[in-house]
């Protein structure tokens, strides 16, 4: 079975595996037609973490009106299978991206179709692309190569537990084996999973993590919620600034799972240790 993928123009070269190539944008239902008819399911995994609205670039374009648009064209063309990645801490009345999400997951849910619902935490690992959207890149590249410490963030005055609010990274191969195993299997259909590694690791740790791995030295601080989101909220529309507010209030929210799903799928769990983190070195 050779995957259909819709790849932005330009970004072709980021599929290194084999696969049929449609080149277009999730607005245009043509390529979007072209993409899901004649195919088995439809996965939809698009999704951002900043929006740029002069460019189209939104989270209710690219994470809820793409999902609608999906949804009608495969009930048009036939296609019932339909797996949806979501994220871990999505919510009716949370950020702007944790409410789209939201809102693409109960439209998946009343449509019909036969759907399966992943919620990752946390996802970390080369997806063979140039890796600048990954996040234990972002870190090195943001926050760990600046001539300043490392944040080590903390909510209120004092900053006794500075970094000490808990992740649970998961591979991103563990995610994608996930979503290809889920394709036939139909004990998944209609149920959600909230996916996580098996560590629970404090942000201080995850930090330390991917400095060693990248084989740098760093020094951290701590600084208080208030005075980042502050900042964030003048300057994240700008590409240059590292995290944006939004990204703040889900990342001091936690991102944690009580349940792990590799034995039901017969997965084997990628640590997040310093031996899968060797391509921040490159």
């Amino acid at each position: 079975m050779i995957p259909r993928v819709l790849v932005r123009r330009g970004s072709e070269s980021k599929i290194t595996s084999t696969s049929e190539i449609v080149t277009g944008r999730i607005e245009n239902q043509n390529a979007v037609t072209e993409t899901i008819d004649g195919t088995e399911a439809v996965i939809y995994n698009i999704g951002i973490i900043r929006e740029y609205s002069s460019k189209g670039v939104t989270f209710a374009t690219l994470h809820l009106q793409g999902v609608k648009s999906c949804i009608e064209i495969a009930h048009k063309l036939g296609v019932k299978r339909f797996i949806l990645m979501s994220a871990n801490g999505v919510k009716p009345d949370g950020t702007g991206y944790q409410k789209t999400k939201w809102k693409a997951e109960e439209l998946l849910k009343e449509s019909g179709l036969e759907w399966t619902i992943f919620r990752p935490s946390l996802i970390f690992g080369d997806s063979g692309d140039n890796g600048s959207s990954e996040f234990c890149t972002q870190i090195r590249d943001n926050m760990l190569s600046l001539p300043i410490p490392a944040p080590l963030f903390y909510k209120g005055l004092f900053p006794i537990n500075a970094g000490s609010f808990s992740l649970s990274p998961i591979n991103v191969k563990n995610v994608a084996e996930f979503f290809v195993t889920a394709i036939n299997r139909k004990g998944s259909i209609g149920k959600m999973y909230i996916l996580g590694g098996p560590e629970i690791i404090t942000w201080k740790k995850i930090i330390h993590q991917i400095a060693l791995a990248s084989g740098k030295l760093t020094w951290k601080v701590p600084v208080p919620l208030i005075l980042i989101k502050a900042v964030a909220t003048l300057f994240d529309r700008y590409k240059w600034f590292p995290v944006t507010r939004d990204q703040l209030i889900m990342l001091m929210e936690g991102n944690t799972v009580d349940k792990h799903y590799f034995t039901d799928f017969g997965i084997k769990a990628i640590p997040f240790v310093t031996d899968n983190l060797i391509y921040l070195k490159y």
